[in-house]
């Protein structure tokens, strides 16, 4: 079986307040001709469709009309949609019912029916234009750990989340009597993943660990996090595609979908076909530099090189009043689109540590990355790794806390 691999579309996402369509009509255009040369028996879209919740009106007909040329493009593929973190799961769901007329089968919750938990709903069959059976895929949305079902009333709450996707791949091997491959869905942060350039404070992070996922699957399209990478163990493989295009300016690896050729009880054979963005992010220079030196590479930047740039400025004291409006300045006329000033500090003396943070600056870190600075500012050392993992697991614990109220 042979599937397309993608998620974290993050459709009406703007950057720095500039709309983003353009980018993101570009992508959807290169998605419908890269379906049309490859012609998968599916495409798996592991959420994150949109960027917020409510969608504007203009955000969702382009994700209908993209989806309707995909489709055009292979007419005959099977197109799986899951819901994200950033998707509201009954909204996706409003037109599940009209998408099925055209081969999309969209998963945005758990299914409950007078107590009885509809686990058909997440198995979806993938059959060619002669409407034999290619394989299957199991689709589950995202789901906060505790907010899984209880299957069973023997099963703790912490294991329930494991339980389900047991239950669905066990449900599959019932039927699956030709061996036919197997296609697992989630939207989700694997432990020891690499979360390079990832927002973690945008809907929270729930580590889980490879084994939770069960055994049964022969791929496990991962979505949530936007690094592209493969994560091997527990005898099968999964992945994450990561974000077609970036989200932030951290964002620094390629961008792309996958192709993965899928077949019962082997390695996956994987390739990935790269996403053009007409709109890089550019960060001026890699290294930070004085913001005079800095400007002047801005005010040297071609024409008519589309971009957005953020400056990577190193400063001693401070910053003066008018740096923003001096490189908004510097831009005119041009196509690239000045965003923000990343602040470097110089390192101060071991007897000089205390400084000013910005609001600017305080914004773009992280708690841990607070907690760090003022761990060092007060004992005159870093923090060690141990201390980290705690204080990095409480944030999370609290974040858990609040996504259920």
């Amino acid at each position: 079986m042979k599937i397309l691999h993608t998620s974290d579309w993050h459709l009406g996402h703007t950057l720095y307040n500039y709309d983003r369509s353009q980018e993101q009509q570009a992508f959807l255009e290169q998605l419908s001709r890269i379906v049309a040369e490859e012609k998968p028996d599916a495409m798996v879209v592991s959420g994150d469709i949109y960027h917020y919740s409510t969608p504007s009106a203009t955000t969702q007909k382009m994700y209908t009309d993209g989806m309707l040329e995909i489709h055009r493009a292979c007419p005959e593929m099977a197109i799986v949609v899951t819901a994200g973190n950033h998707d509201s799961s009954s909204k996706l769901e409003i037109d599940s019912n009209l998408w099925n007329h055209f081969g999309v089968k969209v998963v945005g919750n758990i299914e409950r029916n007078q107590e009885e938990v509809n686990l058909g709903k997440h198995i979806v069959e993938v059959r060619d234009k002669e409407g034999e059976l290619k394989g299957y895929i199991i689709a589950v949305p995202h789901v906060y750990p505790q907010n899984f079902p209880m299957l069973d009333t023997e099963t703790p709450r912490e294991e329930r989340q494991a339980r389900f996707f047991q239950a669905l791949q066990d449900e599959v091997e019932k039927i699956n009597t030709d061996e036919l491959p197997v296609v697992l869905m989630a939207h989700l942060s694997i432990e020891g993943s690499d979360r390079t350039g990832h927002d973690e404070t945008a809907g929270g992070i729930e580590y889980v660990p490879i084994s939770s996922m069960g055994e049964g699957y022969d791929y496990l399209a991962l979505g949530h996090i936007h690094c592209p990478q493969d994560i091997k163990g527990n005898g099968r493989h999964a992945r994450y595609c990561g974000t077609p295009l970036p989200v932030n300016f951290d964002e620094t690896y390629p961008h792309s979908v996958s192709i993965i050729e899928v077949r019962r009880h082997e390695a996956p054979q994987i390739r990935t076909v790269e996403i053009e963005n007409p709109m890089p992010l550019v960060t001026l220079p890699k290294e930070a530099v004085t913001f005079e030196e800095a400007i002047k590479l801005l005010e040297e930047y071609p024409d008519d090189k589309p971009a957005y740039i953020r400056l990577n400025v190193l400063i001693k004291d401070y910053l003066a009043p008018d740096c923003n409006e001096r490189a908004s300045g510097a831009v005119k006329g041009k196509k690239c689109k000045y965003c923000y000033i990343k602040s470097n500090r110089e390192k101060q003396a071991s007897d000089d540590r205390a400084r000013h943070i910005s609001i600017q600056e305080m914004q773009e870190m992280s708690p841990l990355e607070i907690a760090k600075l003022y761990y060092q500012e007060a004992e005159g050392e870093e923090m060690d790794e141990e201390l980290c993992a705690l204080m990095d697991a409480a944030v999370q614990r609290v974040r858990e806390k609040n996504n259920l109220r």
